[in-house]
């Protein structure tokens, strides 16, 4: 086997066995939402990721864009290692009336089983590591998808999406205590855009004997709608590699969509936020409606 590179740490959330650790993400708005945008609600507590619901068969429409308030100020994390198997996770939002969530990640804050859309994607940007041991300059990627063109429908058509998905580490520098400060830097960029065709209903009134139907072009070719959505995310996170756990992580998050982009099929929250990450002091207890643990 080869020698590790002892130059390379192993970036790892490091609790002891019946501890956890706490977080809080705020999400401040600071720029517009998208007219057309449909803001994707937190999902409902769910032990899996089975059954996504099945791909809209009608062209989509455009929603209120006053659904974009209804997104949570703030998501709390609450990470918790039991006497065995994988890390437990709390997701709590704030702000609203959403339920909490649920979920089980590795030790590296790989999203197991649990979450699911908006609420998995801001999990993973913010939880999980690298795989392996990484250097200076090394580069990894992150399991998000930032829209999904599955929920547009078969009335989509366009090209493959346009993706980026490049997270860095771009310093490790000594600090006290023996402690090493890992700075990890984030970039990430979704992109699709096409075109929907309406689905084609049934005549009323049938063609009169003699007359010609008009042409399938002439009938549908002149109602495709373009659509498109683009997601940006850039960040900037300090990593305590032998304490295991941000000492600071901060990002911004931008969505832009024309046309009537079916909010369904963005997994991230609507419009231009400024995002933070915070350590609490203490873990706030479960909530009532929690799904209690077995």
């Amino acid at each position: 086997r080869p020698t590790a590179d002892p130059t390379k740490p192993v970036l790892r959330w490091k609790l002891a066995s019946g501890t956890s650790l706490a977080y809080r993400l705020t999400v401040e708005r600071t720029g517009a939402v998208s007219a057309a945008a449909d803001a994707p609600e937190p999902e409902k507590p769910t032990r899996g990721r089975k059954g996504r619901g099945k791909a809209r068969e009608e062209a989509p429409r455009p929603a209120p864009s006053a659904a974009a308030s209804a997104f949570p100020s703030a998501l709390t994390y609450v990470l918790e290692r039991p006497d065995s198997g994988d890390f437990r996770l709390r997701v709590i939002p704030e702000g609203n009336d959403a339920a909490a969530d649920q979920g089980t990640i590795s030790e590296r804050g790989f999203v197991l089983e649990g979450l699911q859309g908006v609420t998995r994607n801001l999990a993973t940007l913010v939880l999980e590591l690298p795989r392996d041991a990484v250097g200076n300059g090394d580069t990894w990627s992150l399991g998000t998808e930032l829209v999904s063109p599955d929920a547009l429908g078969p009335s989509f058509q366009g090209p493959a999406p346009e993706r980026r998905n490049r997270v860095k580490l771009t310093g490790l520098a000594p600090a006290d205590g023996g402690e090493q400060v890992a700075t990890v830097e984030y970039d990430l960029y979704e992109r699709v855009s096409g075109s929907v065709r309406p689905q084609r209903k049934p005549a009323t009134v049938p063609a009169r004997e003699g007359e010609d139907e008009p042409a399938e072009g002439a009938k549908s070719g002149s109602n495709e709608a373009d659509i498109s959505a683009e997601v940006k995310i850039s960040g900037r996170g300090e990593f305590l590699v032998k304490a295991g756990r941000w000492r600071s992580w901060e990002g911004t998050l931008s969505t832009v969509t024309k046309g009537a982009f079916p909010g369904k099929a963005l997994q991230v929250p609507p419009g231009t936020l400024k995002l933070g990450l915070s350590a609490l002091e203490s873990p706030p207890a479960p909530q009532p409606t929690a799904q209690p643990q077995k």
